[in-house]
Order: structure tokens, then sequence, then C-alpha cells
């Protein structure tokens, strides 16, 4: 499975932006995705997922109410749609795939930067 994140770029603070994860396999194969994101001289942390059964979705708190994530799988294509944006959302954002329950993240995509001026 290869993914590609793209949408990237720089935004002001309160604005949006959408990323997209393009999958070089059906999306609906895969059980999970998700987005991680890793801030300058920070670990990488969960942003947020969604499975492939009944497209439930998961959130960090740090996110939640502004960040929506959706699958396209017409599209075999994995959304994050990010609004009103903090300084602190500045990040370099991966997508990532779970193929099966019992697993982990086993496939990561190259990351996209998100930068958000204050």
């Amino acid at each position: 499975v290869q993914l590609q994140a793209s949408g990237g770029g720089l935004v002001q603070a309160g604005g949006s932006l959408r990323l997209s994860c393009a999958a070089s396999v059906r999306t609906s194969s895969i059980y999970r995705m998700g987005w991680f994101r890793q801030a300058p001289g920070k670990e990488r942390e969960f942003v947020g997922s969604i499975t492939r059964s009944v497209g439930s979705t998961y959130y960090a708190d740090s996110v939640k109410g502004r960040f929506t994530i959706s699958r396209d799988n017409a599209e075999n294509t994995l959304y994050l749609q990010m609004n009103s944006l903090k300084p602190e959302d500045t990040a370099v954002y991966y997508c990532a795939a779970q193929s099966d329950p019992f697993g982990n993240w086993n496939y990561w995509g190259r990351g996209t930067l998100v930068t958000v001026s204050s």
C-alpha cells in the first residue's frame, strides 16, 4: 500500500485547509486509515482515524470539533478537513493505514507540511 498526502501549506490562524491522502489500493479494503502529525522538536502524535466498515471516527482532544476525517472509497482517498486552525497545529501531517484490526499502523505516507501563522 502506498499513501501520498497532499494539501499542506501556509494559512493564517483561524483559517482552513483540507489535506488529501491518495491510496494505491482500494480504501474500502483497508481496515482503518488515519492522520498523525509531528511538530518541530516533538514526537509524532495521533490526530484522528476512520474505520472501514461503519466509518467510525476518532479524534485527539486537541482537534476535536475543528478537524473532520472522511474517506471517499470511490476515489481511494482519505481527507482531513481542518478548520479554525491554530499556530499549535503547525506540523508535518502524515496519513497512515492499518490493514487489519489486529495489527498496528503498518503503512505510512510521506508527510505534508502545514504552517499556521499567528
